[in-house]
This record gives C-alpha cells, sequence and structure tokens, in this order.
C-alpha cells in the first residue's frame, strides 16, 4: 500500500522559525490578522507578510486561498505559505485548507504553525488525503515524501482528534490504490491476497473459491467469469467490534478487475479505463480496513464479488439465461451488464448468512449515471428512508457529492423477459434506475438498502479537491461516518 505522508505533532513555538527547512505555512486571517507565528514570521522575513496583506492579491483572496511566497529573506525555507483563513472554520474549509497546503508543497517537508486552531485535525486529515500519489510502476525512484509537522498550543489534543482520522485516510489510500492498479497486477488472485493481509488488523477474512461459489448456486456471478482464465472469487471480510449479538450492516462491491464487456465487447476507445471496474468492492476494502484500524464498536461485514469479464469460447452469450442463487432466471441481453449479475448473487448470499440490519452495496455500475449526475456525485437508490437520509447525512458531512435517484415499478418493468423472469438490462432509458431495480429484486422485503452507483466518482481525469487524478477513493469517508453514527455501539 501507498505509505502515508509521516505526520507528527509538535508544541507551538512561533520563535522557532529561523530555522525550519523545506516549506513553512502561517495563518491570517481574511481581515489580515495575524496570529503570534504569522508575526513572527513577519518579522523575520523584515515585513514581507505585511506587504503582502497590503497587496491587491491579498485583498481578492478567498478562504482556505494559499499564497506563497518563494525563498524569503530572513527565513531558511523554500517557500512560506500564507493559508488564509477564519478564526471559525468549519471541518469542510479546514479540511480544504489542508488539501490547498498539499498541492502547495508537493513532497517537501512542511511545517504548519496552527497555534490554538480547533479544526487542526481536519486540516491535518486534508493534507494526508491530498498527499497521495501512485508510483508503484515508475521506473523512477521517487523522491520521498518530507514528513508534515504540526505545530499546536496542544498537540497532544490534536493528535488524539486525528488518529481515528488517520484510520480513515488509510482506508481512502487503500482504495485509491486498488483502483489505480493495472489488472495484469490486480488479478482476482492477487486482490484476495491482499484483502486477507488485513487479518493482521483484526478482520476475520475468507475466500470463497469457484468450487465453493457453485455450490452455494451463484451461477450469475460465476457466468460473468467464466470467459476468463482468472479465478472468480466471493472474499467475505468481517468486523466484530459491536454486541455479539447485534446484526451487521453489510456492505457489497462489485470487483470486476477488468471489463472488456465480454461478447458485447465495449469500444478500444478508453477501455484502459475499466481497471477502475473493481471501484466498489476497492471502497468496501478501504471502508473494512478504516474501521478496523480505527477498531470501530459496530458488527459490519464486507463482502466483493471478484471476476474478470472478457470474451473468449467459454464466455456467456446474448440470449443466455442463468438461474440465481435466489432462484429467478435471467435472460442475458447485453454481457456488458455484468456488474448487476455479480451483485445479485452475493447481495442474495449476504442476506441469507448474515440476515443484516441493512445492505449497502457499491458499483462502478453504469455510464447513465454519468450522464445524469456528471463526476460530482454518485447515485444513491434505496427502498428505506431512514437509511438513506443517515447515509445522504454521513456523505454531506464529509464532502462526498451523493445524489437520491428515484425507482418505481414503470422502471422494473422494462425488465421483462419473454423467456425468462426477467432480463439483465432495460434498454436505454433511465439505465441507472433500471440497473438499480433490478438489484432491488435481489433484496430480502423487511432488508433496509442503498445501492449507490459510483461510476462517476471512482476514478477522474482531473485533480479534486481531495485527490490526484485517477482513483479519489470516495466513500469510505461517508460510510465510516454512517458507521460511527448509527451504526457503533454506545
Amino acid at each position: 500500500m501507498s505509505a502515508l505522508t509521516p505526520i507528527r505533532f509538535s508544541t507551538y513555538d512561533p520563535k522557532a522559525l529561523a530555522d525550519v527547512e523545506g516549506h513553512l505555512a502561517i495563518v491570517v486571517t481574511p481581515e489580515g490578522t495575524m496570529d503570534q507565528a504569522a508575526r513572527s514570521a513577519n518579522r523575520l522575513s523584515k515585513g514581507a507578510v505585511a506587504r503582502l496583506i497590503a497587496s491587491d492579491e491579498f485583498s481578492k483572496a478567498k478562504t482556505g486561498q494559499v499564497i506563497t511566497l518563494a525563498w524569503p529573506a530572513g527565513l531558511a525555507v523554500e517557500a512560506l505559505h500564507v493559508l488564509v483563513l477564519p478564526r471559525r472554520l468549519t471541518v469542510t474549509e479546514a479540511r480544504k485548507a489542508g488539501a490547498k497546503l498539499a498541492e502547495a508543497r508537493g513532497r517537501k517537508p512542511l511545517t504548519v504553525k496552527t497555534g490554538n486552531m480547533s479544526r487542526a485535525a481536519d486540516l491535518t486529515l486534508g493534507l494526508a488525503l491530498r498527499s497521495y500519489s501512485f508510483d508503484a510502476h515508475k521506473s523512477a525512484e521517487a523522491d520521498a515524501a518530507g514528513t508534515i509537522t504540526i505545530g499546536h498550543n496542544k498537540p497532544e489534543e490534536i493528535e488524539a482528534a486525528f488518529a481515528p482520522l488517520l484510520a480513515v485516510a488509510e482506508g481512502v489510500h487503500m482504495t485509491r490504490d486498488l483502483v489505480n492498479e493495472p489488472a495484469n497486477v490486480l488479478t482476482t488472485t492477487e486482490f484476495a491476497n491482499r484483502l486477507e493481509e488485513m487479518t493482521s488488523l483484526g478482520l476475520e477474512v475468507e475466500v470463497l473459491d469457484e468450487a465453493a461459489l457453485d455450490a452455494l448456486g451463484m451461477r450469475m456471478l460465476l457466468a460473468v467469469g467464466q470467459g476468463s482464465a482468472s479465478p472468480s472469487k466471493v472474499v467475505v471480510m468481517k468486523w466484530n467490534g459491536g454486541d455479539k449479538d447485534a446484526a451487521p450492516l453489510a456492505l457489497v462491491g462489485k470487483g470486476v478487475v477488468f471489463d472488456t464487456g465480454g461478447i458485447s465487447l465495449k469500444p478500444a476507445a478508453g477501455m484502459e479505463d475499466m481497471t477502475m471496474d473493481m471501484g466498489g468492492a476497492g471502497v468496501v476494502a478501504g471502508t473494512m480496513r478504516a474501521l478496523a484500524l480505527r477498531k470501530a464498536k459496530a458488527n459490519v461485514v464486507g463482502l466483493v464479488g471478484l471476476v474478470e469479464n472478457m470474451p473468449s469460447s467459454t464466455a456467456i452469450r446474448p440470449g443466455d439465461v442463468i438461474k440465481s442463487m435466489k432462484g429467478d432466471t435471467v435472460e442475458i441481453i447485453n454481457t456488458d451488464a455484468e456488474g448487476r449479475m455479480v451483485l445479485c448473487d452475493v447481495l442474495w448470499y449476504a442476506q441469507e448468512r448474515f440476515k443484516p440490519a441493512g445492505i449497502i452495496d457499491l458499483a462502478t455500475l453504469t455510464g447513465a449515471i454519468i450522464i445524469g449526475l456528471g463526476h460530482e456525485n454518485a447515485g444513491v437508490f434505496s427502498n428505506d428512508d431512514t437509511l438513506c437520509k443517515a447515509f445522504l447525512k454521513a456523505a454531506d458531512a464529509e464532502d462526498e457529492g451523493a445524489w437520491r435517484m428515484p425507482l418505481g415499478q414503470a422502471y422494473d418493468d422494462q425488465l421483462k423477459s419473454r423467456v425468462a423472469d426477467l432480463k439483465n438490462v432495460g434498454g436505454r432509458p433511465a439505465g441507472s434506475i433500471t440497473a438499480a431495480q433490478f438489484l432491488q429484486r435481489f433484496i430480502q422485503d423487511g432488508t433496509p438498502w442503498i445501492h449507490l452507483d459510483i461510476a462517476g466518482v471512482a476514478s477522474v481525469k482531473s485533480n479534486t479537491a481531495y485527490a490526484p487524478k485517477g482513483a479519489t477513493g470516495w466513500g469510505v469517508l461517508a460510510l465510516s461516518r454512517l458507521v460511527q453514527d448509527h451504526f457503533e455501539a454506545e
């Protein structure tokens, strides 16, 4: 896993600035008020900070903006970053400010003088999230990221507040690593091996091979992978941190390590991006890592279906009819609608085995959700208003975009098949909704359920507030917050 940037916390000492090396960050309010560290930096730099505050550039600065003074006289640092922040900060403002600092510092050592800032832990999380890079396959060895030092009046308190956030940051980084890996590296077997390694964190991990899946009747999942030499697997991860008899929350992820579309072959242009089609499984894995690291007082089980969708003489064909683990028969209209085939069996298995208090599935399921919501929001579909509102509140609190989409009988009717119980696609109209309706067919009565279509947010072509271009790790923060707020024991 990509190593997190080393972060340490130290006693706030505004006078010890002259010898700081690398990069230094100070805080100035939008009104131009300097704290003790900023005044010290201003004095050492012979008034450079005051001149900046008096400039037109500062008068136009927005909350969270970073203004950089290169090689300031009187200081040993390469750059002095002036962070424009009000005294009272929201969580999102603090995190985004930290992320902007991470961009400004690159990989250089950074010392941040936060004084008595109450949101210093959140600012540090922004730094940790945005400092991510994926260099595993570059032949030139990347420079090690310099240490981040957070100076604060009460460093022990800030370090304690940051500890659970660091656990979530590690989960986000794991998700990003998995989604960024090429398919020749992250095979179904390698994916399962990486998940098994998390037993060292206290997770119980079980890998079901093809023989076990066949015995369980997971014919839909197996059908997707039968055209590939890479063996299909289901990995079950259990975190038992809550009351012994409490029903778990179940998280289910689509893990298609590469999606060619199968016989319904995708166009060549852009197919290289289909290494990210295991994004749902990646979020489940990262969330389970975060819960284990922060010792969440909840029972949560994560299940991922790992397959590769390839065209070959053994691949499924359009027109095939396959029986699911539930017992419903499905007419395959398009083999590129494979994610719902993987999920339907794993969803049914999760409910049959664990009787969960609620179930949430995540998948890079449809291009249609990108047309509808772009890259700003995941699509949220649910049969339960209470669980759905709780998730949306958690996502909003963690600044992860999510938007509820409709369900209804008219959409479900689009799945009617002439030869089987249902089809695996409902046509072009409302494609993301009919995909969700398909999954809802495999949710048992009385089970609260959310389907998250993350095709637009799992991996992006440009930088986001908290991540460089590529995998974002979207969902780990929101799911960890949902568990914390609604499933952890008192």
